[in-house]
């Protein structure tokens, strides 16, 4: 267990610009006694501190199996993120971590998988397929589906293709604006459902993106079988605290910071989707 109020100091091993706007940070604990004890699950996040700037919360999209070395992709959008983007190995920042509650991965044995994604929500993902990839004969079928607006926008490219060679696994990307070269479908993500090879009604769907594709997503999925407990969302609001103390996160009586990020379709069916919540 880490401490979780103070930043732990970590130093920037590796940089990688994965597009104009999104790039990632390879990151490791200077201390060796934090760095033995630091454990995480599939959707946690992290708080990165920049001294003197700020603190966001960032989705851990690393190896759950090696936790010594914490990846993090990140949209530079703004004073926080514009400052990250500017490190480079051998730069320290601050660390708070891991929060939140994670991916049901013990839902998963003897299932059919579904992955859907738009955007940047692929990166929440990442560590889920990294271990489905591992023990690959502990699931059944598994389908990754993956939106973006345009074809320019899709990163890891060559991660999907090495998914798509496993056997027993789906992979399908759209995108709603195609350039020249693309080779997926044209469309909103939710136009892949017709052509998915898994079981519906025996699957658990781990989902993270824009909140109305979400939306649209799992209205389509209910009505083509899927369960409501079956259904995971990772949500996304404007945490600050990452403990529920400050209130900037709140979803109706729940803390996605604290209660989340990942939630069963269930358990926030009332207020998803609606406007101001």
């Amino acid at each position: 267990m880490t401490e979780r109020g103070i930043p732990m100091q970590v130093e920037v091993v590796e940089r990688v610009q994965e597009s104009p706007t999104v790039f990632t940070l390879q990151l490791r604990l200077i201390e060796e006694a934090q760095r033995d004890a630091y454990r995480f699950d599939p959707g946690q996040f992290n708080m990165l501190y920049l001294y003197g700037v700020g603190e966001v919360p960032i989705s851990i999209d690393g190896d759950p199996d090696r936790p010594e070395l914490l990846q993090h992709t990140i949209r530079e959008v703004g004073r926080v993120s514009g400052g990250l983007a500017r490190l480079q190995p051998g730069d320290r920042l601050g660390l708070r971590g891991p929060f939140g509650r994670g991916w049901p991965m013990e839902r998963l044995d003897g299932r059919d998988v579904l992955i859907v994604t738009g955007g940047l929500g692929c990166a929440p993902v990442l560590p889920v397929i990294a271990r489905l990839m591992r023990q690959r004969e502990r699931y059944r079928r598994v389908a990754i589906l993956q939106g973006v607006k345009h074809s320019d926008d899709l990163i890891w490219r060559e991660r999907y293709d090495e998914w798509a060679r496993l056997p027993d696994t789906q992979v399908l990307l759209a995108a709603d604006v195609a350039g020249p070269q693309w080779h997926g479908a044209v469309g909103l993500v939710t136009t892949l459902f017709e052509r998915l090879d898994i079981d519906l009604a025996n699957s658990t769907t781990m989902m993270c993106g824009p909140e109305p594709m979400m939306v649209a997503a799992s209205r389509e999925l209910l009505q083509r079988g899927a369960g409501e407990d079956d259904i995971w969302l990772s949500m996304e609001r404007n945490m600050q605290c990452a403990v529920g103390h400050c209130g900037h996160c709140q979803y109706g009586e729940k803390f996605i910071c604290r209660d989340g990020p990942v939630f069963p379709y269930r358990e926030i069916a009332a207020l998803f989707g609606q406007r101001g919540v």
